[in-house]
């Protein structure tokens, strides 16, 4: 196959595919990789994004310029269970992440994959403390009933933005089965990586490989350290956006899309340069009763900085 080298011929039959790139939490990747370590998959393919990447500057070391380096995506596989596993350094945008997804297809279809599964954090208005929750979406009837039959919650509205969304979605045109795993984490820790969520992730690929034990005691390990530093984290956010007992409750209780904390993000950045924005935003903020926990954000745009 062109742009796929290929280092090992395998023998797999119907095997089930995980893929994972970066992203918020480095939660899918976080639990794919954990995965793909301890149960020691070997190294068998790769992409080779070289002929349609497309560089939008150079780099600078010790006074050389040269061209950036090109993140790899990589194929390993397990023949028990049969698994290939995907793991991209970078999530493409554009052609190139289009030509990525058509390419890791075109490798689905020549392995006789199954069912793909890609990975995505779900931010929403939760402490740290709280366990986090699983949803997921399915390109055909015959994964979300699947999924359902695992005890997770579909969804039924919403979108996945990046290539772990995409693949699912060019998946159907392909009418290859896929499936894309949300677990939710706090919506202000979204740049820090999230090991609960990821071990949720890795609970579920387990009970779909029918996989009985994993080795978790360097992911419980991140997992408590990662803990203090979210408690550290949410004492300063008390301390800048101080709420009132009763307001906990209710946005604890409230479950926003992760696209919606990012459309809101975006409203917040228009409102502050364009004023008339502030009553979109407004309105935003009241449809996922959110205004409460942005309220002195809300309010400061009106406020004069001197």
């Amino acid at each position: 196959m062109q742009d796929i080298k290929i280092y090992q011929e395998i023998k797999i039959k119907k095997p089930v595919m995980f893929a994972a790139w970066p992203g918020m939490g480095n939660v899918a990747l976080g639990a794919i990789d954990y995965l793909r370590k301890k149960m020691k998959a070997t190294l068998f393919a790769e992409i080779d994004i070289g002929r349609f990447i497309i560089h939008d500057s150079i780099i600078i070391e010790k006074g050389i310029a040269k061209l950036p380096y090109l993140p790899k995506n990589l194929f390993y596989y397990l023949p028990e269970p049969e698994l290939i596993i995907f793991e991209g350094e970078s999530q493409l945008i554009g052609t190139p992440g289009l030509k990525l997804v058509d390419l890791i297809l075109n490798f689905a279809e020549e392995y006789k994959v199954q069912r793909i599964y890609t990975g995505a954090a779900f931010p929403c208005p939760m402490n740290h403390n709280e366990r986090s929750s699983l949803y997921a979406t399915a390109n055909s009837a015959g994964s979300k009933d699947f999924l359902e039959k695992k005890g997770i919650e579909v969804l039924g509205e919403g979108q996945i933005s990046g290539l772990n969304g995409l693949l699912v979605g060019f998946a159907k045109l392909r009418q290859i089965e896929a499936a894309c795993l949300l677990a939710t984490i706090p919506f202000y820790a979204i740049n820090f990586p999230n090991p609960k969520a990821s071990k949720l992730l890795l609970e579920m690929f387990m009970k779909i490989l029918n996989l009985q034990t994993l080795d978790f005691k360097d992911l419980d390990r991140d997992i408590k350290k990662m803990n203090s530093k979210m408690k550290e984290i949410e004492e300063k956010i008390k301390d800048i956006f101080p709420l009132k007992k009763e307001d906990k409750t209710q946005i604890k209780e409230e479950k926003a899309p992760h696209y919606v904390i990012e459309k809101v993000e975006k409203l917040f950045q228009e409102a502050r340069i364009d004023k008339e924005k502030a009553y979109l935003l407004k309105e935003e903020l009241d449809r996922w009763n959110l205004y409460k926990l942005y309220e002195d954000k809300f309010l400061d745009l009106f406020r004069k900085h001197h």
